[in-house]
């Protein structure tokens, strides 16, 4: 089940507003200008998919995507605890930074933990299937796939360099909490 935290950039401590309730979380996303929307990841996928497989099956939705918002590429990320660059890539991903476009996720498979950093608020969203998440342009955010990570997700951009990361140099990100399993 998705949820949303958000915080005072300045308080990770103390949570201003926790919920699982998707109208809510739309609402308060919207609010930042972050789009989310529950999808349908209903096609069959087994765990060794490649992504051409993953592509095929989820090859309408993506031509809706594509179609309706001018994303000119896609590509697929995929993870598993015995990936061997999992520890480095989570560790690249929890670096809060920025992207010249939007950064577009549509998750089929498993979760992961996206956070934004907007004016002074920190919105933790943990994003799992059916989930797709736009977070507009220059806008600062971390990923976090946990140290177990698994997840399939269908990434969509309008640059067909795909994705090219713009580090702040912050630090807050290793103030917040991050996905445990």
């Amino acid at each position: 089940m998705s949820q949303l935290t958000i915080y005072a950039d300045d308080d990770p401590g103390s949570p201003l507003l926790a919920t699982d309730d998707i109208d809510r979380i739309r609402e308060e996303l919207g609010n930042a200008g972050i789009l989310i929307e529950r999808w349908s990841a209903d096609h069959e996928i087994p765990d060794d998919s490649d992504a051409d497989s993953i592509i095929r099956a989820y090859r309408r939705e993506i031509d809706e995507l594509i179609a309706n918002r001018g994303y000119q590429t896609f590509d697929v990320v995929s993870m598993h605890p015995e990936h061997p660059d999992k520890d480095a890539l989570r560790l690249k991903f929890l670096d809060e930074h920025t992207h010249g476009e939007d950064e577009v996720r549509f998750f089929v498979r498993g979760r992961g933990l996206f956070v934004v950093h907007a004016d002074d608020r920190v919105y933790s969203v943990l994003c799992e299937k059916d989930d797709l998440i736009s977070v507009p342009a220059n806008t600062r955010h971390w990923f976090d796939m946990g140290p177990n990570p698994r997840f399939t997700a269908i990434r969509l951009f309008n640059n067909p360099e795909g994705w090219i990361a713009n580090f702040t140099g912050d630090e807050i990100a290793s103030r917040f909490p991050t996905l445990e399993d």
